[in-house]
């Protein structure tokens, strides 16, 4: 993963301090991208050990459309409980109950969870449920896995998160906004917009997410993997991670791990956490960081 470390190392070098919109501040650049073979390894940091299980389920998540927290909270995923509770501590209901005690609600009352942990319709329901004109939708998912195996030198393999008269009603606008498949060869590749990036934390489940996502639907649409391009807009280190990412940059990258979809799905829908198989990760320590909301 020497693209990665040659990212932090460019915001580094070239970007400069900006105010955000979290107030914690940012080393900020706009503009790169990095580009990762899927035939010479799965692309999880070796320089932090990741959060698999959190990647797999939230992107199980986003592919069954859902938008409420209580699926991931279920499955052990905290990365989404911030935005909920922040919102739960400005409602009339809030009786100063911590983050963990929310989320405990989440997880054993259905009641609970459908007023206060779902986020709006953020990519979930973008990808699955794209609202469009007359009251129609667009499941864009299906679609362009039916395109790829109809019509594969399509230039129109796209699904967009950014549905603009929605973004107000998300909890946290998409920050990976557009990805657009390419065949080639019989080899399926796959490049991401993102409007923004948190380096530091959010990236690495970027890259692994949608590396993951890439396999699947080149698993269901029997063709061979190609590419991951991940493509930034503004990409930022936040002020309170410098030092984690300067730990980062001091390891030494180890091999790539393999990733195997150890079941024959037929669809996309039919995924389950228990199909991915993960081999010969050997990861240095995990880092912290506190997530910006």
């Amino acid at each position: 993963m020497k693209q990665y470390l040659e990212f932090l190392r460019h915001i580094l070098a070239y970007g400069t301090y900006k105010d955000d919109r979290t107030k914690t501040g940012t080393i900020s650049t706009f503009g790169y991208q990095m580009r990762f073979d899927l035939n010479e390894g799965f692309p999880l940091l070796t320089t932090k050990k990741v959060h698999l299980k959190s990647i797999i389920h939230e992107l199980l998540w986003f592919i069954k459309g859902d938008t409420n927290i209580r699926y991931l909270v279920q499955n052990g995923v905290r990365i989404w409980n911030e935005w909920p509770y922040e919102k739960y501590k400005s409602s009339p209901d809030y009786q100063g109950e911590t983050m963990e005690e929310f989320v405990e609600k989440i997880k054993e009352d259905e009641e609970f969870a459908k007023k206060y942990g779902d986020l709006g319709p953020v990519y979930g329901h973008q990808w699955r449920h794209f609202d469009g004109a007359n009251g129609e939708f667009v499941d864009q998912l299906a679609w362009v896995i039916d395109e790829i195996k109809r019509n594969p030198n399509s230039r129109r393999l796209i699904v967009n998160s950014w549905n603009a008269p929605y973004i107000d009603k998300m909890a946290l606008p998409p920050c990976h906004t557009m990805f657009q498949f390419y065949v080639q060869d019989n080899k399926l590749s796959c490049q991401l917009y993102q409007r923004s990036a948190d380096a530091f934390l959010g990236v690495p489940f970027n890259i692994a997410s949608y590396a993951l996502l890439t396999m699947m639907v080149a698993k269901v649409c029997n063709i061979e993997l190609g590419e991951f391009i991940h493509t930034i807009g503004d990409a930022h280190i936040y002020t309170n991670h410098l030092d984690q990412v300067k730990l980062q940059l001091s390891r030494e990258p180890r091999e790539l791990p393999k990733m195997e979809i150890i079941r024959d799905v037929k669809s996309i829908d039919d995924f389950q956490y228990e199909d991915f198989k993960l081999t010969n990760y050997n990861p240095h320590p995990a880092i912290k960081g506190v997530v910006a909301v």
